[in-house]
């Protein structure tokens, strides 16, 4: 039996207990990361006012975290595509633990900002890894549902950042949040000693291309073409989640007058419904096809982030705002999946990490952005400008992207 054969042969065909271990533990590590990064938005205000930050310093400590993100998505990918898929989603989930942790003993800007890279770094590293472990460990008919069930880990964290922060940041303060972040180490070592490497990484790396995997990614024009289109996705769909999620709060805050736990309860609406977009379009996608779940979902965020910059009343904002999630965000359950089914498993991980990456660093901007925009001409026009992203999104899908529902990894 050729390598080829044997790695077909290997191909996963029902959901058993090792697709599930997979499944729990990449959406474990997200979770871990979506807690930590939006608990950073909710807490910019009490970091600035501690550390006397202006507002483009504490908006570029997001930023420098998705940077960050991008630089440890090259180098964990290119390792796990190399080494295996388990052993290096460890060491990102310690490394993005610790320098969280880390965060708690920074008495300024600049050390902040330094532990804010290096824990951007783990993360980066995490989501790619997850995504490929999970893509392979899961049959090809559920494979986008698979990708969206560790989408939604980030949505719990998130979640869980959203209701904890106003409970947690008045008595143990935003240093005492960081600290929480450690926790994650914990997770690592049990994660690391119950999952095992997917039999088609297995069978595919007995036959694994010359090329680093970085190379792999342009080796020709069709998938230069690939490659470029992943990395528009990526880009318009980090820039408006972030570009949104970091200052809904303050926005709430500052036109309505809302409490850090009125924000966080608005904010906790919009992320429910990202969950369910999440949930709903790794079902549609795996149904009718990838490209025709990700038209919906981008004419559908265009016109809901146009929409919700128009509402006033705390009502419509309430509803408004997780319609606007469920597609904005939605999306997020499918990029895993497509990547896997675009991409060989000599450069799955690295293209996980390296396309989604690169888009989380072109996102990071969104804030910046956001806030440059909202300062001159106000919050609604910064994010109705968005809008206008989600064109870009459909003239690439529609040129660049192939559908590949059903595809067996190669």
């Amino acid at each position: 039996m050729s390598d080829l054969q044997a790695a077909a042969a290997a191909a996963p065909t029902e959901v058993d207990s090792k697709a599930r271990k997979a499944l729990w533990g990449a959406a474990i590590g997200y979770a871990m990361d979506g807690f930590d990064l939006l608990i950073l938005g909710f807490m910019l205000r009490a970091i600035s006012a501690d550390l006397q930050l202006s507002q483009a310093q504490a908006a570029s400590l997001v930023t420098a975290t998705l940077v960050g993100a991008v630089l440890g998505g090259i180098g964990f990918g290119m390792l796990s595509d190399r080494i295996g898929r388990v052993r290096v989603l460890t060491w990102t989930i310690v490394l993005f633990a610790v320098f969280t942790g880390m965060c708690a003993l920074a008495q300024g800007y600049w050390d902040l900002l330094f532990y804010r890279t290096i824990a951007g770094l783990g993360l980066g590293g995490e989501f790619g890894i997850g995504m490929a472990l999970v893509a392979e460990a899961w049959p090809a008919s559920k494979r986008a549902r698979a990708s969206s069930y560790v989408g939604l880990g980030w949505q719990v964290g998130v979640l869980a950042a959203a209701l904890a922060t106003p409970l947690l940041l008045p008595s143990i303060g935003w240093r005492g949040m960081f600290a929480i972040g450690i926790l994650p180490a914990v997770a690592a070592y049990f994660i690391r000693h119950s999952l095992h490497e997917p039999e088609v990484f297995v069978a595919r790396s007995k036959d694994r291309p010359k090329e680093s995997a970085l190379r792999l990614l342009v080796k020709d024009r069709e998938t230069t073409k690939l490659s470029l289109g992943m990395v528009i996705l990526c880009s318009v769909q980090n820039f408006g989640y972030y570009g949104v999620m970091i200052w809904l709060p303050n926005y709430l805050a500052t036109r309505f007058g809302f409490a850090l736990t009125q924000s966080a309860v608005w904010t906790a609406v919009t992320i429910g419904g990202m969950a369910l977009g999440i949930f709903a379009f790794g079902h549609i996608a795996d149904r009718i096809g990838r490209r025709p779940a990700f038209f919906g979902y981008m004419i559908g965020a265009a016109v809901m982030v146009m929409v919700y910059s128009r509402l006033t009343d705390p009502t419509q904002l309430l509803v408004g705002g997780a319609v606007m999630g469920f597609f904005v965000n939605g999306m997020l359950g499918g990029y895993g999946a497509l990547i896997s089914e675009l991409f060989p498993t000599a450069a799955r991980a690295t293209a996980q990490n390296v396309l989604f990456n690169i888009g989380r660093g072109v996102g990071g901007f969104g804030p910046v952005v956001v806030g440059a925009i909202a300062a001159t001409h106000g919050f609604q026009t910064a994010i109705a400008l968005l809008a206008t992203l989600y064109i870009l999104d459909l003239i690439a899908m529609w040129l660049l992207i192939p559908e590949k529902r059903g595809a067996e990894l190669t």
